[in-house]
């Protein structure tokens, strides 16, 4: 994939799987933000909402996490805490920045520079002791989103006309 300066909500919402009306709806909860947001036009209509290239790479992996069952309030709280206890944003937490996050397909944890596991979701301010449960744990990225290929109708022989 080639990346842009910016990319409309619908080129958002095909590359995620998420919908138009769940960007535009978790802009107004400011769950994410577009980068440039959408206003009135002189004709009375709207513009599109455009999106950063960071803002595309955290939307993929929001959309990987609903997709595997986080509610958006499980999400906020997510990024809340990135944002207020660790003090870096989902696109530094992911992309080689301080923390390494991890998921269960229950909670999320993050794991610092130092080696210490937290609960983001349950108990951000204390480290974690895991014992032998390592295993289980995937580590997030963003993932673009499957594109299924239809399947061709069969095809009907047609007689040949002499």
């Amino acid at each position: 994939m080639r990346l842009k300066k910016n990319y409309s909500s619908r080129e958002v919402a095909a590359l995620t799987g998420l919908t138009a009306r769940q960007l535009q709806w978790w802009d107004e909860q400011r769950l994410v933000r577009s980068a440039i947001a959408s206003r009135r036009t002189a004709a009375g209509g709207f513009t599109e909402r455009r999106y950063s290239p960071i803002d595309l790479f955290e939307l993929l992996v929001l959309a990987d996490l609903r997709r595997r069952g986080f509610s958006v309030h499980k999400i906020r709280v997510l990024l809340d805490t990135l944002r207020k206890r660790f003090r870096v944003r989902l696109f530094d937490a992911i992309e080689g920045g301080p923390l390494r996050l991890f998921t269960d397909g229950r909670d999320i944890y993050a794991r610092t520079e130092a080696g210490e596991l937290y609960s983001l979701l349950k108990t951000p301010e204390q480290p974690l002791l895991m014992i032998g449960q390592e295993g289980e744990l995937k580590e997030l990225g963003a993932r673009l989103r499957s594109r299924r290929r239809r399947a061709s109708p069969a095809r009907v022989s047609r007689p040949e006309v002499a």
